[in-house]
């Protein structure tokens, strides 16, 4: 097990993580959930009636993390290559003769790991989905507040056409609904992991099924069907939801930190006191969106480990399974930072309409030619409608040079064309999608 604390983690983890989310990925709480495992695993037992209830309930009662030393422990898991040896050794000395026989009954290490895992995942994941809830209320309120705030859409970095700021949040708002969707159907999914030595359950006899179903239920996890020692879907379904929620903010990142550009502005960072430079006192960083979007960069690489490392020899992995713990871990880690900085990023966020009104003004009426070409489209077919329109946008004036064209005046009006480059009347069905967002949000469901 890695120390409690070391230098590069109290310096840096902090920026990529999130307090309530990391509380329950430290050291003490895995050893716990350690240890819960075990407990739980004597109580299947007696349940099953392979020990006596008493018994099992004085190994219940050892399982208490702060009755062993998480350092100890990381340092002797090494000579097995996991920390559930050692810590099985001191639990068994802990309890009275009697008990020792029943202390880890019918189990290997990777029964209780796997489980233990899990339990830090599901438990992890409360503070994790809450965030990412905070995170998707602040994206609603924005979209319901600027449905109708026109800005400029920008394709390939260039400015396309019209759009609302409300569309761009309700965008933000549905993927971070989904995500959270995937990433709660994983941990609600995540199952308990009992299989003994090579995943027969030998070692309970006839009760075996009993006990691994009994196991389950005192963890609060889900029921395998068979144990899953090298069968490592529910791994992979929790990263790739993970790494689905990594994306959905490093998205939103992405866009808050292009549009709070000094040259665009169409959009701020709040928070007093933070975004300053070292050297530029001048500078307000948009720190929050820096930080979630150096998490999502992070994510696939951590994600792609875990999949790498699915492929598993017969009953037992030789190196597969112990290269998933850290970055299960640090994705966790870095999916609940990204979702509590999300979360105050949009809370915080300063929406600008009038600069990105003058945004959308700024090239003249020439993110409109779509719309020109539409309404000439009918009369000059749709090729030639597109070829007049362009030679209209190389000048310096595009609504002058649309008037002094008599293929354009031939069909469109003055008031017809000054329609056509009206932004509000590009929108499409813009207000409509955000409601639609809005509606799938409220009702809870993607």
């Amino acid at each position: 097990m890695r120390p409690s604390s070391s230098p590069s983690e109290a310096l840096l983890r902090g920026l990529s993580g999130a307090v309530e989310v990391d509380a329950e990925l430290d050291d003490r709480h895995l050893l716990q959930a350690l240890l819960d495992a075990e407990a739980a695993l004597a109580r299947a037992g007696a349940e099953a009636g392979l020990l006596p209830v008493p018994v099992a309930e004085e190994i219940a009662g050892h399982c208490q993390a702060d009755r062993y030393d998480p350092a100890a422990l990381g340092a002797a898991a090494e000579a097995a290559g996991n920390p559930v040896v050692p810590l099985v050794r001191r639990l068994t000395e802990a309890v009275s003769p009697s008990a020792r026989p029943w202390v880890h009954h019918g189990a290997t290490s990777q029964d209780i790991l796997d489980s233990a895992l899990a339990l830090v995942v599901t438990r992890a994941a409360v503070p994790l989905l809450g965030q990412v809830d905070t995170a998707a209320g602040a994206a609603a309120d924005l979209a319901r507040a600027h449905r109708d705030t026109l800005m400029v859409a920008r394709t390939l970095g260039q400015q396309a056409a019209p759009t609302t700021f409300g569309l761009k949040a309700a965008g933000w708002l549905l993927g971070l609904h989904q995500a959270r969707d995937r990433v709660a159907q994983a941990c609600a999914a995540l199952p308990a992991q009992l299989g003994g030595a090579v995943g027969t359950l030998a070692g309970y006899g006839s009760t075996g099924l009993a006990v691994a179903d009994r196991f389950a239920a005192h963890l609060g996890l889900a029921a395998s069907p068979l144990p899953w020692h090298t069968r490592r879907q529910p791994v992979l379904d929790l990263a790739a939801a993970l790494g689905g929620l990594l994306a959905a903010t490093g998205k939103i990142a992405l866009d808050v930190g292009l549009l709070a550009q000094t040259e665009i502005g169409e959009v701020t960072e709040g928070g007093a006191g933070r975004g300053g430079s070292s050297a530029m006192p001048h500078k307000r960083n948009p720190v929050d969106s820096v930080l979630v979007a150096a998490a999502a960069r992070r994510g696939p690489g951590l994600v792609g480990t875990l999949f790498a490392a699915a492929g598993q020899e017969h009953e037992r992995a030789t190196g597969g399974w112990h290269a998933e713990w850290e970055p299960l871990l640090d994705l966790v880690h870095l999916a609940g930072g990204a979702a509590a900085r999300t979360a105050r990023m949009l809370t915080d966020l300063r929406v600008d309409p009038q600069r990105m009104r003058a945004n959308l003004d700024a090239t003249g009426g020439l993110l409109l030619a779509e719309a020109v070409a539409t309404r000439l489209a009918p009369a000059l077919g749709r090729a030639t409608a597109h070829q007049v329109v362009a030679r209209a946008t190389t000048g310096t004036g595009f609504r002058e040079a649309l008037l002094a064209d008599p293929e354009v005046t031939a069909h469109l009006s003055e008031a017809d064309l000054d329609a056509a480059l009206d932004p509000a009347g590009w929108l499409g069905c813009a207000a409509e999608l955000v409601d639609r967002a809005l509606a799938i949000h409220e009702g809870g469901s993607g």
